[in-house]
């Protein structure tokens, strides 16, 4: 079972040492995704295919692609992101000025699903680690061949002080839920969100969900399946 308290106490000393908030460090981090999707795609495509039976083609078209497309636009735009923007002040604070600085939060958990679980786990993290966050991300144990190699090739690409993956099921998450975190990403059902959105409010935690929903069908027996 994974230290949960001790884990965040590491992350939260590699943010407070300022690292991840560098444009480098976020450049080199961005880079590092762009070499995972592209050497291990033929990797991707066989776990993808294991948990999901999911077709090379939609593999590459739905979930590489995207991802190497948010992580290109996110080195595009980085400079832009984190220049500081300008602001009008009032005339009752004459002749001062003002500038509006995007700050990261801190330390990230991403908790992924299991239907797209290549795209929905690491597009979060880019974003996050694009704003100069630390993060978790706690892959899906429904897809187990691609968590295992989730976890196999972050943790050989990025800086493992700043960016972890941890496997494991409800035991896991549970007990990473019970940590202090500056945001949280969820994706899955309504009914674990409602236990996310809970846990996060002890600690006053800003939460983004996205939920899944039913997609009901009808099948009446003059069908030809």
């Amino acid at each position: 079972m994974v230290d949960a308290e001790a884990l965040v106490g590491e992350l939260r000393s590699t943010f407070a040492s300022g690292r991840t908030r560098s444009f480098d460090w976020r450049v080199s981090q961005l880079k590092a995704f762009i070499k995972i999707l592209t050497y291990h795609e033929e990797e991707i495509v066989e776990a993808l295919r294991s948990d999901l039976n999911k077709p090379q083609l939609e593999a590459v078209v739905h979930e590489i692609a995207p991802l190497l497309s948010a992580c290109t636009r996110s080195l595009k735009k980085l400079k832009q992101w984190m220049k500081p923007q300008k602001v009008n002040t009032s005339l009752l604070t004459f002749p001062s000025s003002a500038k509006l600085m995007m700050e990261p939060l801190g330390v990230v958990l991403v908790i992924s699903t299991w239907n797209y679980p290549v795209l929905l786990s690491l597009e979060p993290v880019v974003g996050a680690i694009a704003a100069g966050n630390a993060v978790v991300l706690k892959p899906s144990e429904v897809a187990p061949a691609t968590s295992s190699l989730l976890a196999k090739v972050v943790g050989q690409y990025v800086d493992n002080s700043a960016i972890k993956v941890i496997e494991g099921g409800a035991t896991e998450t549970t007990a990473l839920l019970e940590q202090k975190w500056d945001k949280i990403f969820y994706t899955g059902s309504s009914r674990i969100g409602r236990i996310v959105s809970t846990a996060a409010a002890k600690h006053l935690t800003p939460v983004l969900l996205e939920l899944g929903g039913k997609c009901p069908a009808v099948v009446d027996e003059d069908i030809n399946l």
